[in-house]
């Protein structure tokens, strides 16, 4: 019996060993827009997997020279779909490897309640000295917010009080901390369990800008580490989906 006992202990030992001897690491680069869902994504994902995923955030244009000039990610989630189709272009990206995992919602938020009107009126009336967004040549959501501009015919008269920020990150930053009263961002930055959390919004009709389909792609530094394609497979499954529509993104269909 002690002998039997003794050789189960030592043979979940072993497989304990090996099962921790697979577990992996990627390193991903991720839209400044997604660091919220990411973040619980990665928490899920290294509990479902036991692999783990080591985030950066920052701004999609920046991440692209970067990976360029050989940064070592191995995973990268775009806030738009032409990046990664760029990238496998350039050789940079696994081929055929993109795949929509979010849909990306943008809103016009202020800190300060009952600034911002739920038709966005405030736009055209005007009584601010500041509003922000995320640097167009930078950030999918900045283009996004351009596009909104243009649409209401108002970006002439407002371009001069932009305060761009390089991500999107940046740009909820300077309207959180007051330095602009009103600004652009994601809709996952200032939502929780579906309601705006504090503070006045306008989320933008979808018609008035482009889809922000936000593409993952395998990068060809990934594609020999089975974290990564784990990671790649997992932002498919219906968990991750479920933290992704609770940040407020729609999913493909």
């Amino acid at each position: 019996m002690f002998n039997k006992i003794i050789r189960l202990l030592t043979v979940t030992a072993l497989l304990t060993i090996s099962i921790i001897s697979k577990a992996e690491t990627t390193i991903v680069a991720v839209a400044a827009n997604f660091t919220k869902p990411m973040t619980d994504v990665a928490e899920l994902f290294e509990k479902s997997t036991g692999h783990s995923a080591k985030l950066s955030f920052g701004s999609s244009g920046k991440f692209v020279a970067q990976i360029e000039n050989g940064a070592p990610f191995e995973v990268f989630l775009s806030a738009d779909d032409k990046a990664p189709a760029k990238l496998e272009h350039s050789g940079f990206a696994v081929a055929d490897s993109h795949f929509t995992y979010a849909i990306g919602k943008l809103v016009l938020w202020s800190a300060t309640a009952n600034l911002v009107d739920d038709q966005g009126e405030i736009l055209s009336k005007g009584g601010f000295k500041h509003i922000a967004l995320a640097d167009p040549k930078l950030a999918p959501y900045g283009t996004a917010a351009m596009e909104v501009l243009k649409s209401k015919n108002l970006l002439t008269k407002l371009t001069p009080l932009f305060v761009q920020g390089e991500n999107i990150a940046q740009t909820y930053q300077f309207v959180s901390t007051g330095n602009a009263e009103l600004g652009f961002v994601a809709l996952s930055q200032v939502i929780d369990n579906g309601k705006i959390t504090s503070g006045s919004a306008w989320q933008i009709p979808e018609n008035l800008y482009t889809p922000l389909r936000q593409e993952a792609v395998l990068l060809k530094i990934g594609e020999v580490n089975p974290a990564a394609i784990a990671l790649m497979q997992f932002l498919k499954s219906p968990e991750a989906k479920a933290i992704i529509s609770k940040y407020g993104y729609g999913l493909p269909n």
